[in-house]
């Protein structure tokens, strides 16, 4: 059983990935979360692996993983093989030990987690924009040997198995600036659509919170996990997130 949340489609090739190679369910954080009627029981067989993918948000894992985490309950758990991995434009910071107290609180235990490097895809701040394509092609051509590497890893059970790269300054990043971020910056408000908008409703498909809905211009709810997923997207690059993202770029997993 493997949960998985994206926006841009990093964390949901790698979910893809290792489902198909350890021959494991997949099952959509967003979507269970989003869904009303969802009572967050999972029963799990004897031999069945537990595994949670997701990107790295401003150097910790996103809220929405965290909260999920603490909403689930597993049937049938009695210390079945669990692991992580969460994919980063560069450095995961703290998120090793963040994700290890959530799931020790659940009585949970990892076995074993990963950081993969991909392609950025942040640009709601300045000084921050996607990667030059050149640098994008060469991470998403080196990730695939780390990708499968990784499954032998799992397949196996390699127990007490962690390689998160945690980079400089992390308490800095993950403790103080992170807590800004989920504060100040997982917010829809920002969010607009210019004269370039052609109504064609992808933004709304995209988003996995369904947080997007679209008349003549997209609207945004309160229920946004700032994935950017409507913004990489955006065919006319009419979505924009305040003016953080003037002459930026975008970026979307082309595996997905």
């Amino acid at each position: 059983m493997i949960f998985y949340f994206s926006g841009t489609g990093n964390s949901k090739w790698i979910a893809n990935t290792v489902s198909t190679y350890q021959q494991e369910r997949l099952i959509s954080i967003a979507g269970e979360m989003t869904d009303p009627a969802n009572s967050f029981h999972y029963t799990l067989q004897n031999n069945e692996k537990i595994g949670f993918v997701f990107p790295v948000y401003s150097w910790a894992p996103p809220a929405i993983v965290l909260d999920f985490i603490r909403k689930i309950r597993l049937e049938n758990y009695h210390g079945q093989y669990m692991f992580f991995i969460c994919s980063c434009g560069d450095e995961a910071g703290l998120t090793l030990p963040i994700i290890q107290k959530e799931a020790e609180l659940k009585g949970l235990k990892w076995n074993a987690g990963f950081s993969v490097i991909m392609p950025n895809n942040y640009v709601s701040l300045p000084g921050f924009d996607t990667d030059p394509k050149d640098l994008e092609k060469k991470k998403l051509e080196e990730c695939i040997p780390v990708l499968q590497r990784i499954n032998k890893l799992i397949a196996e059970c390699s127990p007490d198995t962690f390689e998160c790269k945690k980079g400089s300054w992390a308490y800095l990043k993950s403790r103080i600036i992170n807590p800004l971020f989920n504060k100040y910056q997982v917010t829809a408000r920002p969010f607009f659509a210019t004269d370039a908008c052609i109504s064609c409703g992808l933004c709304e498909k995209i988003c996995p919170m369904r947080n997007v809905s679209v008349d003549i211009k997209p609207v945004w709810g309160d229920n946004c996990t700032s994935c950017l997923a409507c913004y990489h997207i955006c065919p006319n690059h009419a979505v924009q997130y305040g003016k953080a993202t003037k002459n930026k770029h975008q970026y979307f997993n082309p595996n997905v």
